[in-house]
Parts: C-alpha cells; sequence; structure tokens
C-alpha cells in the first residue's frame, strides 16, 4: 500500500499552524513564511510546508523578487511542484489587481498625471514593454483599456490601423497610447518618437485625436504631448 508523504499544516503542532494564528490573530500578524504556508496548503515527507515557505523566501530573498518568478523558477526548489508554483503565481496576480484602479468608475483624463496614475500601478511592474491604449468618449473619460502587443516598440510593429480599428469599434472620440520601459527610464527612444508622430498623423486623418503618449518608468512617466514630441 502506497504511503502518503504529503504533510499537511493540520500536521503541525496547533500552536504553530498558521491558519490558527490567522483566525486568532489576524493576518497581519503573519510573518511572511506563515502567509506563505497557507498558500501552499502542505509539505513532503522531507520538509513541513513552513520549511518551504522559509526556503522560499531565502531562495528569493524578497517577496518583491518572489512575485517576479516563473514557474519553471519555483518548481526548481524542493517542496514546490506545478500546483504550488501556480497557486503563488495566481496570489500575486490577485494582489496585483487589488491595487488597480476601480475599473468600473470611470476616471476622467484632464492632464497627463490623470492617465499616469491610472496606468502607473500596473505598468510599472511588467518586465516585457507593453503597449496600451486608452480609449476615451467625448467627456475625456476612459471607457476601456487594451494592450496591443507585448514586445520592444517599432515601427514595423505598432501600425495605426490596428490601434484605430479598436478605437472605432469602440466608438472612441479620442485615445491615449502608452507603453512601460523596464529600464525604469521613461526616456523616449528615437523609436518611440517615430511611432507616436505616425499615430498622431492617422488620427487627424480618421477624426480620433491622440491626445498623448505616456511612457511609464519606475514610478515615473513622461507626457510625450507635454514634452512636445507630437
Amino acid at each position: 500500500m502506497a504511503i502518503d508523504s504529503t504533510i499537511f499544516i493540520r500536521d503541525v503542532a496547533k500552536q504553530e499552524r498558521p491558519r490558527e494564528r490567522l483566525l486568532q490573530f489576524g493576518a497581519e500578524y503573519l510573518t511572511n513564511q506563515e502567509l506563505l504556508a497557507i498558500v501552499l496548503g502542505s509539505g513532503t515527507k522531507q520538509r513541513s510546508v513552513l520549511e518551504i515557505a522559509t526556503k522560499l523566501l531565502n531562495h528569493f530573498e524578497t517577496l518583491a523578487n518572489l512575485k517576479m518568478a516563473t514557474v519553471e523558477e519555483l518548481t526548481q526548489l524542493d517542496g514546490i511542484g506545478r500546483v504550488k508554483a501556480l497557486n503563488l503565481l495566481a496570489i500575486f496576480e490577485l494582489g496585483k489587481r487589488a491595487n488597480l484602479p476601480n475599473r468600473l468608475s470611470r476616471t476622467v483624463v484632464k492632464q497627463p498625471k490623470d492617465a499616469a496614475d491610472f496606468l502607473m500601478p500596473e505598468m510599472t511592474q511588467l518586465l516585457q514593454e507593453h503597449f496600451t491604449v486608452l480609449f476615451l468618449n467625448v467627456k475625456n473619460e476612459i471607457m476601456s483599456q487594451q494592450t496591443i502587443f507585448i514586445g520592444s516598440l517599432n515601427a514595423s510593429i505598432v501600425h495605426p490601423r490596428e490601434i484605430f480599428r479598436e478605437a472605432v469599434k469602440k466608438s472612441a472620440a479620442s485615445i491615449i497610447c502608452a507603453h512601460n520601459h523596464p529600464s525604469g527610464n521613461p526616456t523616449p527612444s528615437p523609436e518611440d518618437i517615430e511611432v507616436t508622430k505616425r499615430i498622431a498623423e492617422a488620427g487627424l486623418i480618421i477624426g480620433i485625436d491622440l491626445l498623448d503618449h505616456i511612457i511609464i518608468g519606475d514610478h515615473r512617466y513622461i507626457s510625450m504631448k507635454g514634452k512636445g514630441f507630437f
């Protein structure tokens, strides 16, 4: 008969159970290891779930590093299988989404900072370049947001027709483009300037204005309209 090699949180001494401590004291009083142990749920024959949680933190050093880890990186550690790795990715994504602006209430863009504040919580954390478009109505309210493509910005990839096709479908009065620089430096490149000018020219022809192109860095941004690039 096969022996169950899994060690669950319930097998840990009651006074050390993270879930018991969570119920008794509240989440804010638990250590990072204890919170991770609750997410992981179970250990192995060799290690308790608390030991695995501690090993995770020691390996990645900080929660910021851990939340950027891939499934492949996580599953290289003993005690972390695919299911546990996916649980970790899911919980960090939920935490990120919880900090995003309320998408149900329409944000009015009166100045570049309004668009940057709307986008920065999400885009400043991205490891690849994402080109995103905000679609606005006649009151300058953000109706929707869409990522057009992921990858390095260049004129051959970002074509105005892809952007304005969506703008027409959404009956947008104007648009704001945005992309992030994973380096953290929001200074526009020559490619950024070229692409922006092409989009602005196409918008004039179609009758849907490009209000701005925001470049997001490490909690910094640049308004290309404000800097006079188009």
